[in-house]
């Protein structure tokens, strides 16, 4: 059985730096810097945090960043059976439990596709978001006619996955990380994280994420986009813009180099895109 690596970091107890709460949700933060203006980054699928750091190092001067990652992902402990739509949720109650007014939100692939959706379901609660390398539907890049079903079955998958030993599990994360970063520091760095996630989860949250379909709800994004997809992407670009045709307010751009956590492999144009979004008016 092969996972497609492009969900490996499509995708998040919060504990935090000099920063208390009350209720629990699924995922850490780190709060770091002491802007007025806030910065939110989200992880993509089994990884942590910490795939921020030199992003969070250029922007913690002028924001307040609160870096999530996932329960269940990266070594953070699992809690009970997540679902895409939970997450969802529970990120757009931590920027209201904690007063974060109009917050930029930062996704890498699966973290891109929910910050996606909470803008668009909360269209006046963020004042801008960006996309890193994800789609509104990854099923429907190798299939347009995709349909979400509204009850799928995940337990063939969950049960193929969990069913894996330890050594099958890093065999089959080994060989497909290097399809995604081209640095080799960086790979160890991405499979000791997938390698720290909670099979289960791990799995739940590959089946869900997979059924997610964004074309038609992402229309009622009010704030402004920035979509970041690698090089290879180029290649399905017709179908790439039929699936952001309802979303009014999106900026597209195509990284020079690299593979899919294009802030490792195209730091510089990376960098640029980012800042330039984040300092419009």
């Amino acid at each position: 059985m092969r996972i497609s690596i492009v969900l490996l970091c499509y995708t998040i107890l919060a504990t935090s730096s000099g920063f208390s709460q009350t209720k629990t949700y699924p995922f850490e933060v780190l709060k770091t810097g002491k802007g007025i203006e806030s910065m939110i980054f989200i992880p993509g699928f089994g990884c942590s945090g910490k795939v921020w750091e030199q992003t969070i190092s250029n922007f913690e001067n002028d924001f307040s960043c609160y870096t999530l990652t996932m329960a269940g992902f990266a070594g953070v402990p699992a809690q009970g059976s997540p679902t895409f739509n939970y997450w969802k949720t529970s990120i757009a109650s931590y920027i209201k439990d904690n007063s974060i007014e109009k917050p930029i939100l930062v996704g890498h692939s699966m973290g891109g596709v929910l910050a996606m959706e909470i803008a668009a379901d909360y269209p006046d609660l963020l004042e801008r978001i960006v996309v890193v390398d994800g789609l509104p539907s990854l099923q429907a890049l190798s299939n347009p006619d995709f349909k979400a079903s509204k009850n799928p079955s995940c337990s063939k998958i969950v049960n193929q996955i969990t069913a894996l030993s330890e050594e099958q599990f890093y065999q089959m994360q080994k060989a497909n990380i290097p399809r995604m970063v081209t640095d080799t520091t960086k790979q160890k760095e991405i499979l000791s994280w997938t390698m720290a996630c909670d099979r289960n989860v791990f799995a739940m949250m590959y089946c869900d994420f997979l059924n997610t379909d964004l074309r038609t709800k992402i229309g009622n994004i009010k704030c402004p986009v920035l979509v970041m997809l690698s090089p290879g992407m180029e290649n399905f670009k017709r179908n790439i813009d039929d699936q952001f045709k309802n979303l009014q307010t999106v900026e597209l751009q195509f990284a020079k180099k690299g593979l899919h956590f294009i802030m490792f492999d195209d730091p510089q144009w990376y960098l640029d895109q980012l800042t330039n979004f984040t300092s419009l008016n």
